[in-house]
């Protein structure tokens, strides 16, 4: 039976005092990045039991937002998010701290300014942040996304999506068109698929041109509705709309509204996440709602259970409205 790896034995291959050892390893403030890393490396070599480290209970959390979600429509959904993760963290007597991260961040730096036990990673993050916060010795949660190895809990996307789009051909819809933003991002990913599923099982056949995906510019709004444009414009246009989510749906109803398209009678819409903005728009919109606060709580419990790597979908609810 080999011999368990001390902290002074990771001291001695890197380097550096006991002390540095112990502040690498639970991710405390106080080192210089690169001296970080070395610590890390050399515990990884030497075969070192990180999982020692979570034994004592979890005292504080860090929820990581990507910046390009720390925007007013976003945050229609994301909000809620974080305020349900402060409650469940309160219930255990946990501190949360927020952090918005870009692709252009010292990423461990930022987080180390945090000093957290453990990290829920909220939203759409790039592959090369992924890969950085694996490295690092935390327990990781992911939500509102998915990555192969990690524990992580969504809305079912999928069969969310067959539901919506199974409801706009039963109301009689036959050119029900896809918006979609970014497909990297994986909610957006899994409802198109549900989306092709459900006109797949219906036997509809339509078009690659009726799956529009906005184009990557600067200001969302102005791609969705070039993304519109395109749509329209199609010799048989789309008589329902499926938007990615409920942000996108709304930009949706003013496009329609300020180019005297009606809604529904011209154009059904729907969207996903049921926003609380949604029931309170003209037409109000017809949706999928995801429980916020179970997403949340579900997630905490995760992180605090320290589990397997896994993916917990949780069931979405159709809400009927106006829209469609």
């Amino acid at each position: 039976m080999s011999k368990a790896v001390r902290v002074r034995d990771i001291a001695q291959r890197a380097g550096v005092s006991v002390g540095a050892v112990s502040r690498a390893l639970n991710f405390r403030p106080g080192l210089g990045e690169e001296t970080r890393q070395r610590i890390i490396a050399a515990a990884q070599e030497m075969g070192y039991d990180f999982s020692r480290l979570h034994e004592e209970k979890i005292k504080k959390i860090l929820f990581v937002l990507h910046r390009q979600h720390n925007t007013s429509r976003a945050m229609n959904f994301y909000s809620p998010v974080l305020l349900a993760v402060e409650n469940a963290c309160r219930e255990h007597n946990i501190a949360l701290s927020f952090l918005a991260l870009g692709p252009t961040d010292n990423v461990a730096q930022q987080i180390a300014k945090h000093a957290p036990d453990a990290l829920l990673c909220v939203g759409f993050i790039e592959p090369e942040i992924i890969g950085v916060l694996r490295k690092m010795p935390l327990p990781m949660v992911l939500v509102d996304h998915a990555i192969p190895g990690l524990t992580c809990v969504n809305p079912d996307n999928y069969q969310g999506s067959r539901m919506v789009t199974r409801y706009l051909i039963e109301q009689g819809h036959r050119r029900i068109a896809f918006l979609a933003s970014s497909m990297a991002h994986y909610s957006i990913y899994q409802r198109e698929r549900g989306y092709r599923q459900a006109l797949f099982d219906a036997g509809i056949l339509l078009s690659p041109q009726y799956e529009a995906t906005a184009p990557a510019l600067s200001d969302l709004t102005t791609s969705l509705e070039y993304a519109l444009d395109e749509l329209m414009a199609l010799p048989e246009p789309p008589d329902a709309l499926f938007c990615y989510n409920d942000a996108a749906a709304m930009v949706a109803i003013n496009y329609c509204q300020n180019r005297g398209i009606n809604v529904p009678g011209d154009l059904a819409i729907a969207g996903f996440d049921d926003i609380d903005l949604a029931a309170h728009i003209t037409p109000a919109l017809t949706t999928l709602a995801v429980d916020k606060e179970a997403l949340a709580r579900t997630a905490v419990e995760k992180l605090l259970a320290q589990s397997t790597a896994s993916e917990t979908l949780l069931p979405v609810i159709l809400k009927v409205r106006a829209s469609a």
